[in-house]
């Protein structure tokens, strides 16, 4: 089921011989993404589409691992390899010795077992949380950013282990999962500096002789629900802020990729960070108890989620009981938009950006692409091309740009779009062909505007080129959606380039760029795609309060003052 070699634009190249350290280094400042060869996707830093890649280190050798009976996984530290909860500073199984599996995509191989914890065992978590954050909230903030900066380097120092766990459970393929550890590690990196960043506010009194001042605490404990589909990216973006802020936090990881997650947790606890301050748990068979817990203890001050609209609505609903403070970064739908105008080959480096990463499994995915008409066929047949040159396959296999899809059930349903939109005329360009977990990157043309990819989010990896003719008509299509995540479109118009953004109904707007999401800018959707922001100051701010201390003088005060 060969495919690719996606090669849209030259990486910068590093020396073969160059050391994982200094290599991993040199890989951040050159911007590396986490994503296919020569296609940029996320990135830690902002790189131009036209000239991102992955470190030459990264594509011309080998990944496959060397595993054994002491190193199954094949880890450069197989301490890594963790198959227990972390809970107060210590390795923990269920309190009821349960256990599930956890599986690779790629070939349905057992890796090994998690623990199946219930309400109580993460009620008990709750608690450490709580008497952890009674001490944790005095801590300077110079203390938790140095905290934050030995955990980077556990995160730079490790990202090919880190890299290995994602391959192995999430199934993306090796420069991906690569990507995404330093993607992981940015995060880590940029809270670390906004821990010393917390400024409060001198607020001018209508009061005479009255000083108004305005500071900011931490919030408390902190339940975090992180997703499979970015096993360290999404970790880093939650965890990383509750420390510099000086909160606690429980995390529920995603039963199925608790590895990378159980992998930070030994991070942490080599940066220093006291037990009890971070504490990761698992399950899934009790994964409904648990969420209700997380979500109705009034011990937890705070939610934070990133999953599906439905379930968001849920937590949601549950967390109102206790009125709680919630980031819900929930589903997409997100239009791209090529205009007549656009530059064609920064358009088609740009779809692919945001609609192949992760095999299309992400929140901001593109997922209805909206070709003007008169450059209709000359796009499609480009991006048609590219697309043709991508290899599906074993994550670690050499050459391979895009892995499995997570599960058979998210197989069926990326099925179930593309019979629907062949059934309603569409026709294939490229890829199409599916086998088991395996879907090979598909391009659509002639797809009507009434088929279910344009109403639902599709969660893989299907381009389906939706023909416009003008300008507000094709907004209002993008806009014709309960959600509102991400949206991308390509111009060259400077005017238009303003009007468009700004008539996007997102909470984040890509033009001439398929890469929106860094550690610096603030990443949350409007309407049913959520609320509360994620990275930047702003995601700072969704773990502190502001409190309001009023001081007023006494009624003795000095004459001489009146």
């Amino acid at each position: 089921m060969g495919m690719i070699r996606l090669s849209a634009c030259s990486a910068r190249r590093l020396a073969p011989s160059t050391p994982l350290r200094t290599a991993t280094r040199a890989a951040v400042r050159a911007g590396v993404t986490a994503g296919v060869r020569g296609i940029r996707t996320a990135a830690p830093f902002p790189t131009s589409t036209a000239r991102a890649g992955v470190p030459k280190y990264a594509r011309g050798v080998s990944h496959q691992p060397k595993t054994s009976a002491e190193n199954p996984l094949g880890l450069n530290d197989p301490s890594l390899f963790k198959q227990q909860a972390w809970v107060d500073g210590k390795w923990v199984d269920a309190s009821s010795g349960k256990t599930f599996e956890v599986t690779d995509p790629a070939t349905g191989k057992v890796l090994g077992t998690a623990p199946d914890m219930d309400k109580d065992d993460v009620s008990r978590a709750v608690d450490v949380a709580e008497k952890a954050f009674k001490s944790f909230r005095h801590t300077t903030p110079g203390d938790r950013q140095k905290m934050l900066l030995r955990l980077h380097k556990e995160f730079i120092d490790n990202a090919e282990d880190i890299a290995r766990l994602i391959v192995w459970e999430n199934g993306k393929s090796w420069s991906d999962a690569y990507g995404e550890a330093l993607y992981a590690a940015s995060y880590v990196q940029w809270f670390a500096g906004e821990a010393v960043r917390t400024y409060g506010d001198v607020v001018p009194s209508a009061i005479a002789g009255q000083r108004n001042i305005v500071i900011k605490q931490p919030i408390g404990v902190c339940a975090l629900l992180v997703p499979w589909n970015f096993p360290a990216g999404m970790p880093a973006r939650k965890l990383a802020p509750v420390i510099a802020t000086g909160c606690t936090c429980v995390v529920k990881v995603p039963a199925e990729t608790p590895y990378t997650n159980f992998a930070i947790a030994e991070l942490i606890r080599r940066a220093g960070v006291p037990d009890g301050v971070v504490n990761i748990v698992s399950t899934h068979e009790n994964l409904t108890e648990v969420g209700k817990e997380l979500t109705e203890n009034p011990k937890v001050r705070k939610v934070s989620f990133t999953g599906s609209t439905r379930v968001g609505k849920m937590l949601a609903a549950q967390s109102a009981s206790t009125l709680k403070k919630l980031s819900l970064e929930l589903g997409g739908n997100a239009p791209c938009i090529i205009f007549d105008d656009a530059d064609i080959p920064t358009a088609v480096a740009g779809t692919i950006a945001t609609k192949f990463r992760g095999s299309g499994q992400t929140c901001v995915c593109a997922n209805r692409i909206y070709v003007h008409e008169s450059i209709y066929d000359e796009f499609a047949d480009k991006l048609a091309a590219k697309v043709k040159e991508f290899k599906v396959g074993n994550g670690f296999d050499d050459g391979v740009t895009h892995g499995p899809l997570i599960t058979e059930k998210a197989a069926e349903k990326v099925q179930s779009h593309l019979d629907d939109a062949l059934k309603r005329g569409a026709k294939v360009l490229a890829g199409g062909k599916r086998e088991g977990n395996m879907f090979e990157p598909t391009v659509l043309r002639d797809v009507p505007e009434d088929c279910l990819i344009a109403h639902d989010e599709t969660f893989g990896p299907i381009a389906a080129l939706i023909p416009f003719k003008d300008e507000q008509h094709v907004v209002d299509l993008a806009n014709d959606s309960d959600v509102g995540l991400a949206g991308y479109f390509f111009s060259k118009d400077s005017d238009r380039i303003w009007r468009v953004a700004e008539a996007l109904e997102v909470g984040m707007v890509g033009a001439n760029t398929g890469a929106i999401s860094q550690a610096q800018v603030p990443f949350g959707g409007i309407r049913q795609s959520g609320w509360g922001k994620e990275g930047s100051y702003q995601g700072t701010n969704e773990y502190l309060i502001e409190k309001l201390i009023a001081i007023g003088t006494n009624l003795d005060s000095p004459k001489w003052l009146d």
